[in-house]
């Protein structure tokens, strides 16, 4: 496990790449190219924060925490500021409560996201993971609207050794999930996982199905504890805090799946969205294959953000 860890950090580490050339190289020559702390000093640095999609809110109170620091150690020297600034983008993604309560009890995972975004994928890579931790998993593919999601999911469900409940094209998503959730009793299943459309385009659809949803599970299987993860797609940046705001208001969201982070400049977004949104970002992905999901650590985060070896 640990090496699978190490492995990943890695990973993750390479996968920043981009990121880390868009932002920290440019806080490097900031530190190194300034002989004082001044408003020229902090507002470069609030400027290369907000470029790298860290997003505005997150960056104001990055720089705040900054000053603060900054003048209760009575520090002078710019270079003195680096770790600093490193505990601060750490503390702005600490978000409560990031605790994987579906692993510990009989539960529900409904996996909400527009199409596009890995969404799918993640949820195979995620019916692996927990095939991997001994969970007997049931899928339902709940996503009938895209034709390819069934045969996608399907793959998945071979893949990672998991039983899949799914519709004809078209079927209605709340009786998936009826039948779903009747096969997961059957089988004693500990966690059934839900893959479901995601059109945010035509929010009131999006609204009734998943109401239609909740109802069916609070109805059939009101013991299952319930987590809505929504996936994202980390290489959009600021679109993606817009879109897990816009699910926000048409789901109970627990957490939140962020994709793509392999080769996008824009891994920033990561720390934009837990700042922003208290959402906790529950998973990373930074590949393909079935071990480039993995849990979200926000101190290997930032570690891999600034490539500091773990000491």
């Amino acid at each position: 496990m640990a090496e699978e860890k190490q492995g990943f950090f890695k990973r993750l580490v390479n996968g920043l790449a981009k990121t880390r050339e868009n932002i920290v190289s440019g806080i490097d020559s900031i530190f190194s190219g300034f002989s004082s702390i001044d408003d020229d000093f902090y507002e470069e640095i609030e400027e290369i924060l907000i470029m790298g999609d860290i997003g505005i809110n997150a960056t104001t109170a990055i720089i705040e925490d900054l000053k603060k620091q900054v003048a209760e150690k009575h520090i002078k020297d710019p270079a003195e500021c680096k770790q600093l600034l490193i505990n601060s983008v750490t503390d702005q993604m600490r978000v409560e409560d990031t605790q994987y309560e579906f692993e510990h009890r009989k539960s529900v995972i409904l996996v909400i996201g527009v199409n596009g975004v890995g969404k799918t994928t993640s949820v195979g890579k995620l019916a692996g993971k927990l095939k991997d931790q001994g969970k007997k998993v049931v899928l339902a593919a709940a996503d009938t609207f895209r034709a390819a999601a069934g045969e996608q999911l399907t793959q998945w469900a071979e893949r990672a050794g998991v039983e899949m409940i799914g519709g004809q094209d078209g079927a209605d998503p709340a009786s998936v999930v009826y039948d779903a959730v009747a096969a997961a009793k059957a089988r004693d299943a500990d966690v059934l996982l839900c893959d479901t459309a995601g059109r945010l385009h035509n929010k009131r659809n999006l609204m009734e199905e998943l109401r239609k949803i909740y109802r069916i599970l609070e109805r059939e299987y009101p013991e299952a504890y319930r987590e809505t993860l929504v996936v994202l797609d980390g290489t959009t940046g600021q679109n993606a805090l817009v879109q897990a705001r816009q699910f926000s208001e048409v789901a109970d969201l627990t957490g939140i799946i962020l994709t793509k982070l392999d080769g996008t400049a824009k891994g920033g977004i990561a720390v934009a969205i837990q700042s922003e949104l208290n959402i906790p970002v529950k998973y990373i992905g930074v590949g393909e294959s079935i071990d480039d999901l993995q849990k979200f650590d926000a101190e290997a985060f930032v570690r891999a953000l600034f490539n500091i070896e773990e000491t």
